[in-house]
């Protein structure tokens, strides 16, 4: 599957970022929830573990999270998190971190991209699986370049987390137990590399128009639509991309409006 492949060069292009870091940088809190790059880092370590036993030992998954289930309860994500991984941090959390990625990108690469996993939610294919690890990494990096107050150039990757976007548009309203207001807003997006993106058809609900980054930012819900140079016109493509959801879960709200953003050093 390439979409292992867009994986590992995405947690590779956060890898570089990383790496110069001292010990102290790593407990810099992100605009996230304040949670700090370590806790970030640890985020995606032990959730590329699970993913990796989903495909390799569904017993090894099944017991994790019993573990992930007992280490919540009265308590905050990240401190099971550390406690899983038994408080790793700084540069050896991130060395741990991009030996196992590179593992469980090997492993998917290899599988049939219809298995069926299991998950903490309702079971996927490893297509999915390894989509929505890409995009949490993705998405996550995101916070830790804003802190940092670094540049970001994305590649043409990421045209599997605006492929995310459009085949969470419906999940989006439903996770909200609603129905969706018309049909999926026409898109025009401009890749990273210049090219055209285009998904929908011409409708009374819209179009959306600008960069793929920015759209992705907005359904991973790292920026506020008011913070990103997208133009959306039309009632039903506005409602969408207040709301938009692209990653698993009750539904979250966006950031308010100018609440994330790039820390300029």
């Amino acid at each position: 599957m390439q979409q292992a492949q867009d994986f590992y060069d995405e947690s590779l292009a956060l890898n570089a970022l990383l790496e110069p870091l001292s010990e102290s940088e790593f407990e810099s809190a992100t605009l996230f929830k304040g949670w700090t790059i370590n806790n970030i880092v640890r985020h995606l370590h032990v959730w590329n573990i699970a993913a990796d036993l989903s495909i390799m030992d569904e017993a090894a998954f099944t017991e994790f999270l019993q573990q992930m289930a007992a280490g919540i309860k009265g308590g905050r994500l990240p401190d099971f998190e550390s406690t899983y991984l038994e408080g790793l941090a700084g540069q050896q959390l991130r060395q741990a971190w991009i030996t196992r990625a590179k593992t469980m990108a090997e492993h998917f690469a290899e599988a049939d991209p219809k298995q069926r996993l299991k998950w903490v939610g309702p079971d996927m294919s490893a297509l999915s699986s390894v989509t929505a690890r890409l995009m949490e990494t993705w998405a996550h990096a995101q916070a830790i370049y804003d802190v940092l107050g670094a540049d970001r150039e994305d590649s043409d990757r990421i045209g599997n987390i605006v492929r995310l976007g459009v085949n969470t548009w419906g999940w989006t309203w439903k996770n909200r137990r609603t129905e969706p207001p018309g049909p999926m807003p026409q898109l025009k997006l401009t890749a990273p590399s210049g090219a055209l993106w285009e998904y929908g058809e011409a409708s009374e609900s819209g179009v959306i128009e600008g960069s793929a980054s920015d759209f992705c930012q907005v359904v991973t819900q790292c920026r506020n639509i008011a913070d990103t140079n997208l133009s959306v016109v039309g009632d039903v493509a506005k409602q969408w991309m207040a709301i938009a959801q692209c990653f698993a879960g009750p539904p979250q709200d966006p950031p308010a409006p100018g609440v994330r953003h790039r820390n300029m050093m």
